[in-house]
Parts: structure tokens; sequence; C-alpha cells
């Protein structure tokens, strides 16, 4: 049986976040600056991003380095520790893409089911 312990839902809940996952992934690959994780999401806010990045930070996913050449630019990288989801994160990952057509289905048998509309994309 799982437990319940006091720092594992807080994370646990950061990694699954909206952005989370996919801000960890293309740091795997290589730093980046804020404004290309801010290309790279597509729908992100300035602010979506900027509380993402601040809460992996802090929970030692990765690092932020401000660089003071000219323009003045900030890099995110992964740390060792962030690095550790590299596995998971990808497994997770390709699951979806390889049940995408299954979880479209799925909607639609549900939406049909229901009556209802599809909710709007995020």
């Amino acid at each position: 049986m799982i437990e319940t312990v006091p720092i594992v839902r807080p994370v646990l809940e950061q990694i699954a976040h909206k952005w989370s996952i996919l801000v960890l992934t293309f740091l795997c690959e290589e730093p980046k600056r804020f404004n290309e994780l801010k290309r790279r999401l597509d729908g992100v806010t300035q602010k979506a991003l900027t509380d993402t990045l601040r809460r992996l930070e802090r929970n030692g996913l990765i690092d932020r380095q401000v660089l003071t050449a000219s323009p003045i630019a900030v890099v995110y990288s992964i740390t060792p520790l962030g690095r550790t989801l590299k596995d998971p994160l990808l497994a997770l990952y390709d699951w979806a893409l390889r049940h995408e057509g299954d979880l479209q289905r799925a909607n639609e048998r549900f939406d049909r089911k229901q009556g209802a509309k599809p909710p709007p994309e995020p």
C-alpha cells in the first residue's frame, strides 16, 4: 500500500503539473533560455512558465543561471536530481504518443455518452 508522506504529494503534483513534464523533458536535451522554453511551450503564459520554473528550481530539479553578458539572459538546466526523471518522463511521453488514438476515442465515447460537447483545448 502507498503511504502519504508530507513531501511526496506536493512534489508529485509539481512534476505532474501541466507544463513541468515538458519543461523537464526539454531541459534533459540541453540547457535553454527562458524565451526558448516559452517558444517551445505553445500556449504557456510568461507567468505560468515563470511559476513552473520557480517550483522546479525550489524542488532541486533545475538550476537557474543569470548570464551577465549583454544582453543579460537567464539559462535553465536540469540538475542531476532532475535528470533521474528522464527515463520515467520519456516513458510517459512515449506512452501518450502510442495511445493517442485510444485516448481520443475514449474522449469521444465519453462525450457521446454524456451528450456533452468536448471541453475547450487548454
